[in-house]
């Protein structure tokens, strides 16, 4: 894939793999604009994610983020999308159509240390559903969509970040 300068960089992954944090560091290290997807549903929504799981339903709440994500035009941006957006295959094209997708796979027992609550943490996934349930059902989709998958399990924020920009066809 050429990388034109106006194209975006898509990080795709579970929550917890840093998504938003490497996101925001991968964005200054580049000179790119920063948007979390999640920021941009909470605001749509009025509420906090787990609220708006918790009064709507996870389907609900993967509608919203298709339509925001279907409604987000930007260039030069490093754009961290929540965990289930690879749900909708429309979102998932719009963002491959303006940019490079990048995976951050990241291990359950990583994840699982990351994440003290499901619910509270919003995760857009059926009531009974563990982590590992998720992570199963959902890294097919994450390595369909992505352009390149960096492992960053056993990073911190700056070795990912490393290993993300040599990922990078800057």
């Amino acid at each position: 894939m050429v990388f034109a300068q106006h194209d975006n960089i898509i990080l795709i992954g579970m929550p917890g793999a840093g998504k938003s944090t490497i996101g925001v560091l991968l964005a200054k290290a580049i000179g790119y604009d920063f948007v979390d997807t999640d920021l941009l549903i909470q605001r749509q929504a009025g509420m906090p994610l787990g609220d708006y799981l918790h009064n709507r339903g996870y389907q609900a709440l993967r509608q919203l983020e298709a339509e925001v994500i279907q409604g987000l035009n930007a260039t030069s941006t490093v754009i961290a999308t929540g965990g289930s957006a690879v749900y909708s295959d429309e979102a998932m094209y719009h963002l491959k159509a303006s940019g490079y997708v990048i995976y951050l796979q990241c291990a359950l027992d990583v994840l699982d240390g990351r994440i003290a609550s499901m619910s509270d943490r919003g995760i857009a996934a059926p009531t009974g559903q563990t982590l590992a349930d998720v992570l199963a059902e959902r890294t097919p989709r994450y390595e369909h969509f992505a352009d390149v998958t960096v492992e960053v399990s056993n990073q911190d924020a700056e070795q990912a970040l490393a290993r993300i920009r040599k990922q990078l066809p800057l």
